[in-house]
């Protein structure tokens, strides 16, 4: 693969799996333009994490609308710069399907289905796998407020999801990477290899797993 034609790369994986920071090393590397999620600014996640029955509609639909917002701020055509972003609109639904009841999500795929087509595929999706005892380590040590209350059953089934998701996502390229042994965040070597790893992909999926 050609990195320097990649003009759109989404970094993907379940809360704690480190997302974010890698998008933010990526974007640094590239030259790129940075476009992250905005938890912060979402009215209602904090008390979809303490009640996530009642909160579960309005914090999907939230998200939805930001991630459709700055989606829709970005035209990669006429960018002289690439974008990395660490969200992946297509698999939005995921979410709304684990915390959603049956009706609730019925109204939540009419908005969904109206609005998709807005954004484009990337190039590149890296999708970072991690453990559910590996990502609840993690979130505990950045200690974030708002995710005090994620508990394991709930990690767990949203891992699962990301999971089965990406097993057939075929959209766009993908790169599935385990991060139980590889750090590209915080180590050099690591992240020299992860990108070398993208150099060398000639496949539509491809899977990297240090230990292996």
């Amino acid at each position: 693969m050609d990195i320097a034609k990649l003009r759109r790369v989404v970094v993907e994986g379940p809360i704690g799996v480190g997302k974010t920071t890698l998008a933010r090393r990526l974007a640094e590397h590239l030259n790129a333009d940075l476009l992250l999620e905005a938890p912060e600014a979402n009215p209602f996640l904090e008390r979809f994490y303490r009640d996530a029955g009642r909160y579960a509609l309005p914090t999907q639909l939230s998200f939805l609308f930001q991630r459709l917002r700055q989606l829709a701020d970005i035209n990669v055509d006429l960018l002289q710069r690439p974008v990395v972003s660490d969200f992946l609109l297509d698999k939005d639904p995921l979410f709304a399907r684990l915390t959603l009841d049956d009706d609730e999500f019925v109204l939540y795929q009419q908005v969904y289905a109206g609005l998709r087509a807005q954004a484009g595929a990337p190039d590149l999706v890296v999708y970072l796998q991690a453990s559910t005892d590996s990502l609840l380590a993690r979130i505990n040590r950045r200690g974030l407020p708002m995710e005090t209350a994620i508990n394991e059953p709930y990690l767990r089934a949203l891992a699962d999801s990301y999971g089965s998701y990406f097993h057939h996502y075929d959209a766009a390229p993908l790169l599935m990477i385990n991060t139980e042994h590889l750090n590209p965040v915080d180590s050099d070597d690591d992240f020299r290899l992860f990108m070398s790893r993208i150099e060398s992909m000639r496949g539509q999926r491809e899977f990297f797993n240090l230990a292996q």
